[in-house]
């Protein structure tokens, strides 16, 4: 029996996960399928292909190939050790060998052993193949995210228009089904995944639905509290700055971040600063140094 390694005909990692064994079989299908393919070995390659898939794509039949081992090279003769049908293939199977190729006896897994159903028949059947799944990078302005907006988008020589709804957050996808690469013998269409990517705000930080905008204040605001006006992207609010603020601190607004699919909205946290005046009046000198007598106030204190 020859060995195949089912994993290097895939292209992936032997700890791949079950999407990325399906994305990958996607499109070594359609690049080697039969109907579309202008590979010159493309039957075969195809054949190799879903064979590849059928045994790794099924839980139990991917555990009896991975513990056949994985030290044994693409087309090397080697027999599965004798337990290995006690385990996953049926007592007495062993014995017979001849001519059995590897597929086979996987795709006869379902017949005779214990491992699993019957996948169906026939690795080199046209089979329908899922069209590829398509992935644009949109870029967003924080206020279209807010608000909603449409994109174009250009896929197989063919445009349509996407709507994206408010309250898109950076770094989401977004999945349009059936918007993706046609299947191939009657199978379905993929899908196309918007990747959203805002453009940095000249005021305001976004993580997730909340928003982080930096909010200046006077020493003697930050020192008696008072009451300023912060921008949202609604417009400006009024907002009440506690006594003794520090700098760093954050300061909430609930509701005026981003809006949230199923309703709400995230906060927007205003980060507070301290602003120094770069130049002083005299009077604005005298007030300063009087109030440096006058306090006992020692910011490194402890330290």
């Amino acid at each position: 029996m020859k060995y195949k390694d089912y994993y290097k005909i895939l292209g992936v990692d032997r700890k791949a996960g079950e999407d990325e064994i399906k994305k990958a079989y996607r499109k070594l299908a359609r690049k080697y399928h039969p109907d579309v393919s202008k590979e010159q070995n493309a039957k075969e390659k195809f054949q190799e292909v879903s064979e590849a898939y059928e045994t790794l794509r099924d839980k139990e039949k991917r555990a009896a190939y991975d513990s056949l081992g994985s030290g044994f090279r693409q087309g090397q003769d080697f027999r599965p050790p004798p337990d290995w049908f006690d385990r996953f293939g049926g007592g007495g199977r062993g014995e017979d060998l001849h001519g059995v190729d590897l597929g086979e006896l996987f795709e006869s897994m379902g017949i005779f052993g214990r491992a699993g159903r019957r996948s169906g028949g026939g690795f080199g059947r046209r089979s329908a193949i899922p069209g590829e799944d398509y992935e644009v990078p949109v870029r967003l302005t924080l206020e279209e995210a807010a608000r909603g907006t449409e994109r174009t988008v250009q896929l197989d020589g063919s445009a349509f228009t996407a709507r994206i709804p408010r309250g898109a957050t950076d770094g989401q996808r977004l999945r349009l089904r059936g918007k993706g690469g046609q299947g191939i013998n009657g199978g379905p269409p993929g899908d196309l995944y918007l990747q959203i990517a805002l453009e940095p705000h000249p005021l305001f930080r976004s993580h997730g639905h909340d928003l982080d905008v930096e909010l200046p204040l006077a020493p003697w605001e930050a020192a008696l509290g008072a009451e300023v006006e912060v921008p949202t992207l609604d417009g400006r609010v009024k907002m009440k700055v506690p006594p003794g603020s520090k700098a760093g601190q954050k300061l909430r607004l609930a509701g005026k971040g981003l809006p949230k699919p199923g309703g709400g909205a995230g906060d927007l946290y205003a980060v507070l600063s301290i602003a120094v005046p770069a130049t002083l009046t005299e009077r604005e000198k005298q007030l300063y140094e009087e109030m440096r007598q006058a306090s006992r106030f020692d910011p490194r204190a402890g330290r």
